[in-house]
């Protein structure tokens, strides 16, 4: 049996290299090429992006997700309020009084004024013009301060009237059936009154026969009496809504067929918010631009704090996304400062201004929902 070299079996038997500087350099780990090597890549890169267009990409999309998040949660507000308005539309009507348009339009002015200037912001960082970028997060900066200033004048003259929510300074608030503060609910309801017919704080109409009469409500002592589930007014019949009698006399006609019915309410310029749950016809009062206190009915009168918790709730919860887009922006402002971006970087002021949008676009709703329509 012929014999066979040691050495040839030891090499079939291993078919890895024989040199040993080949192995080594096999073995050895390369450079990350699809991240380019660490020394190329721009310093505001995050690890875990390939590339800065795959990371601007990917924060946009979170930014929109977290947009649509957030309309959802003002939707739900939304609903709330139709089917409040929808339900009880006289409360409605009497809550807008509250209101003060004109800080509501000045409020709208102020917030598109710094839309503008925070898409300026966003072109001046795209173009690398970094005194441009700052002035116009300052001016942004600046029209958040407006607006949340105005907002603080509109929740004191509510807070001086005590509209407030709480039970302590919420004249509506009630407690089985009753007014918990009549003191306070008789403030808050001249206030209203005096608003809804036109003439500022104080209401006066006239009676009919050309004299005049207070359509607020005075004080407990002074002719008004608490009873049952709200705040009865026992005044004078002369302070009373005269009624509408509808009297309707024929001579005997010489044709039926041109016999007409008689007047109805609408006929008669009545209002049918001045038609109480009991069927009686009430005439508006002079100079009525909205209804009054004694408008409503006594189930209404206890509904009233609820116009107040949904104006509240969420001319609120877009006040504190107004604050927290200011804390943004003063964020951003320091980062321009030390000139973070620029043309090859500018993600955070193009995404913090997504937010800063839907932010002007919320108000663009809460503004004629609350202040306009009536």
């Amino acid at each position: 049996m012929p014999s066979r070299d040691i050495t040839e079996d030891r090499h079939d038997a291993d078919p890895r290299p024989r040199d040993i500087t080949d192995m080594s350099s096999d073995s050895a780990p390369q450079p990350d090429k699809a991240h380019g090597g660490h020394d190329n890549r721009p310093p505001h890169l995050a690890h875990h992006f390939e590339t800065p267009k795959q990371q601007f990409e990917s924060g946009k999309l979170g930014m929109w997700l977290f947009l649509a998040t957030e309309i959802l949660m003002f939707g739900g507000l939304f609903c709330a309020y139709a089917i409040y308005r929808g339900n009880h539309q006289d409360v409605f009507l009497y809550g807008y009084g509250a209101l003060d348009k004109m800080w509501g339009a000045t409020n709208t002015v102020v917030l598109l004024a710094s839309s503008l200037t925070m898409a300026w912001a966003v072109r001046a960082a795209q173009k690398g013009q970094q005194k441009l970028l700052i002035a116009m997060l300052v001016a942004t900066f600046m029209g958040g301060v407006g607006f949340m200033g105005i907002k603080a004048v509109e929740y004191k003259a509510k807070y001086d009237h005590n509209l407030f929510p709480g039970q302590q300074f919420n004249a509506f608030y009630y407690e089985s059936g009753k007014p918990k503060y009549p003191e306070k609910l008789a403030h808050a309801i001249e206030y209203i009154d005096g608003r809804n017919a036109g003439r500022g704080g104080a209401s006066h109409g006239t009676d009919g026969q050309g004299g005049e009469h207070s359509d607020a409500a005075p004080a407990p002592g002074e002719g008004q009496v608490l009873q049952g589930a709200g705040h009865q007014q026992a005044e004078a019949d002369a302070q009373a809504p005269a009624a509408v009698i509808v009297t309707a006399s024929f001579a005997p006609p010489a044709d039926v067929t041109n016999l007409a019915p008689p007047a109805s309410p609408a006929d008669a310029g009545v209002l049918d918010s001045a038609i109480d749950h009991a069927g009686v016809v009430q005439t508006p009062h002079a100079g009525h631009t909205q209804i009054l206190w004694e408008d409503l009915s006594q189930t209404e009168r206890g509904k009233v704090h609820i116009f107040f918790e949904i104006y509240f709730l969420m001319t609120g919860l877009h006040g504190l996304h107004v604050l927290i887009g200011m804390g943004l922006i003063g964020w951003l402002i320091l980062k321009a400062r030390a000139r973070t971006f620029g043309k090859e970087y500018f993600t955070p002021v193009d995404v913090i201004g997504l937010y800063w949008h839907l932010v002007d676009l919320i108000w663009i709703f809460l503004f004629p929902l609350l202040y306009l329509i009536h």
